[in-house]
């Protein structure tokens, strides 16, 4: 019996999943329940390459409304016209950037590095093929090519020192390609999930986590769940500085809705509630899968694992988090919190901020150095989060 609610997994809706082969036992998609709105403001057009509003006018499920608040100082660039071609080295270019090397792929295409001609800078470039991931559906309702759009809908809102900025949409109607063209850290995952090696430690791990809490406390103050918390989605910078990125299962909600269908990204960091197959509260799954983060920091590896994606449910919904007797017991205290199995009674982010563990020898987490531009994130100042919505 599941200590949720009384709820097991022979609950669980077999007939909507579609699993794929992606990192960590795939991935598990289902459908939303409502529309919302497309891309709407939020970009400043390339006038001289013809700027347009990228893609379809199509209402889609998790999108920022039309009147949704741009958190931004600078808008996301949109240019229109797509020139590929070659350097005087022989190196391939797009539009003005110079491409280096292949850095990584994503949920739906390669990741390239470039650099702009006109000042040096590096940029990580997401490419995407836009009949491709039109036909590769991932829930009744949407296809890949849905998630794309809903990404850069989201990223187009917001702007964090914690948070991957998005730079630039190039977005011809003459061409199949798509890009998305992106901050670029040049650093590493904040650490290795897969048991192959040992932890980074207490110290690392408090610095890290307080960079993950601080953006993804912006992320939910801004109606924001991200969905697909985990070490690879968190790149830490030459600087020590924690970036959040990977917003391609994302979605926005309105007032405090966060009620969900359609289950967060990587198995192993899903929440007990999302496995049942109901509905649940996005902010809640994201609280699971930074104390899952948390416990790969401190361990190097996930705290429920089968041998199987059943198997794997199975134990994030009955299995017991086991912990070492020797741990700092506020440690301790504080990866049960993070890892209660019970949303109702699961850690807030907010308690995190203050929690004794990750503010020890430190000041509780504060945002008073960042500004929000649209005023939705206001701390008082025993750190907590008074615009941010529960």
């Amino acid at each position: 019996m599941s200590p949720i609610s009384g709820l097991t997994l022979t609950d669980f809706d077999r007939d909507r999943q579609d699993v794929g082969c992606c990192s960590c036992l795939g991935f598990l998609r289902k459908p939303d329940t409502e529309l919302d709105s497309f891309l709407g403001e939020g970009y400043y057009c390339d006038v001289e390459n013809g700027g347009h509003l990228c893609g379809d006018q199509r209402r889609i499920p998790g999108m920022p409304r039309d009147d949704r608040v741009i958190c931004r100082e600078v808008p996301v660039k949109l240019t229109a016209q797509l020139t590929m071609g070659e350097d005087e080295d022989g190196k391939k270019m797009l539009n003005e950037y110079v491409r280096e090397c292949n850095i990584g792929r994503g949920s739906y295409g390669k990741v390239v590095l470039y650099k702009k001609i006109t000042d040096g800078k590096k940029y990580a470039i997401k490419a995407f093929y836009k009949s491709r991931l039109s036909k590769i559906r991932v829930t009744s309702f949407e296809t890949a090519w849905t998630d794309v759009l809903r990404e850069v809908s989201i990223m187009k809102t917001l702007e964090h020192p914690n948070i991957i900025n998005l730079i630039e949409v190039i977005d011809d109607p003459d061409s199949d390609r798509f890009f998305m063209v992106l901050e670029y850290v040049e650093g590493k995952w904040i650490c290795d999930s897969s048991g192959q090696f040992g932890g980074i430690g207490e110290e690392t791990s408090r610095k890290r986590l307080r960079d993950i809490i601080s953006g993804l406390i912006y992320l939910h103050a801004h109606r924001v769940v991200h969905g697909d918390i985990k070490p690879e989605n968190l790149l830490v910078t030459k600087s020590g500085t924690v970036k959040i990125g990977d917003f391609s299962i994302s979605h926005a909600f309105e007032d405090d809705n966060d009620l969900l269908w359609r289950s967060p990204g990587t198995p192993v960091f899903t929440a007990p509630e999302c496995c049942i197959g109901l509905n649940y509260h996005g902010k809640t799954a994201d609280v699971w899968a930074v104390g899952v983060t948390l416990f790969c920091m401190i361990f190097g590896h996930c705290p429920f694992i089968g041998e199987s994606l059943q198997e794997t449910y199975d134990k994030i919904v009955n299995s017991p988090l086991h912990i070492s007797e020797d741990l700092d017991p506020e440690l301790e205290e504080l990866l049960h919190g993070l890892l209660c199995k019970d949303p109702n009674q699961r850690m807030t982010l907010e308690s995190a901020a203050l929690h004794p563990w990750l503010t020890r020898e430190t000041d509780p987490i504060s945002q008073s150095s960042y500004k929000c531009r649209c005023g939705s994130l206001m701390w008082n100042n025993a750190g907590g989060n008074e615009g941010s919505p529960r």
